[in-house]
């Protein structure tokens, strides 16, 4: 019958937890963040429950997973699949068996969902997205290359999808530098922060860094809050829960 689970089914995975880093200075805003994106995905899960939790607050990830009645899938609001995910989060999640999936940043439907986001943006302005350039700006690193190896991905998987789309990347952290590649771009580029969530690299450093460029054209909010991510992590949850009944 639709809408009811099936009595046949096998270990159920119904419980999952949006973990993402937080904010170490305000830690508060950045738990009410993902506790809100765990609500919109728990609307679009009617099944589930949904919790989240950050990194940064001290114990808040334990005492979500002590509340759990079975293992969670874990879903990781991360851009890239580097140290956070390869080795602080697995360190809290410590001998449970909870299955914690690819990031945000890896999720296949991501470049195309950002497409039309980008497009949207260019006919608010009356522009068209072929004549725009695109910036996309993104943390990277100073000691690893996992960021930039995730923000490129995603940037060529975009122009398989828009070949002739003009896109460049700019990082805080590494070369091409931010603010030098955004002095390169005209009023019709539209700067596309590669962030999870809206804290002070999205909210100060980029803002900084196209002001020192000069930088003539829009500065859109950052990808993690687009209206399609509730969607995107989602859909994530459930091809993994799936799987599990298929294995």
């Amino acid at each position: 019958m639709s809408g009811t689970r099936s009595r046949f089914r096998r270990g159920p995975v119904t419980e999952a937890v949006i973990v993402s880093h937080g904010q170490p200075s305000k830690p508060q805003a950045g738990e009410d963040h993902v506790r809100e994106l765990a609500n919109q995905v728990a609307r679009r899960l009617p099944d589930w429950s949904v919790r989240a939790a950050t990194l940064a607050t001290p114990g808040a990830l334990e005492r979500v997973l002590s509340s759990c009645q079975n293992e969670p899938l874990i879903f990781p609001v991360f851009m890239a699949e580097g140290w956070f995910t390869r080795k602080a989060l697995p360190d809290r999640l410590g001998n449970s068996s909870c299955r914690q999936l690819a990031p945000l940043g890896a999720l296949q439907e991501l470049p195309r969902s950002a497409l039309r986001l980008l497009s949207r943006a260019a006919e608010r302005r009356n522009w068209s997205l072929d004549e725009c350039e695109i910036l996309i700006a993104a943390h990277g690193s100073a000691t690893g290359n996992a960021a930039a190896e995730s923000c490129e991905n995603f940037v060529a998987a975009m122009k398989e999808i828009l070949p002739a789309s003009h896109i460049r990347i700019g990082y805080l952290e590494q070369d091409p530098d931010l603010a030098s590649v955004a002095a390169e771009c005209g009023p019709k580029t539209l700067a596309l922060p590669f962030f999870a969530t809206p804290g002070g690299h999205v909210k100060e450093d980029v803002p900084q860094a196209l002001k020192r460029a000069e930088f003539q054209g829009v500065q859109l909010p950052c990808l993690g809050q687009a209206w399609f991510i509730p969607e995107l992590i989602a859909q994530s949850l459930k091809l993994a829960d799936n799987r599990s009944l298929a294995a």
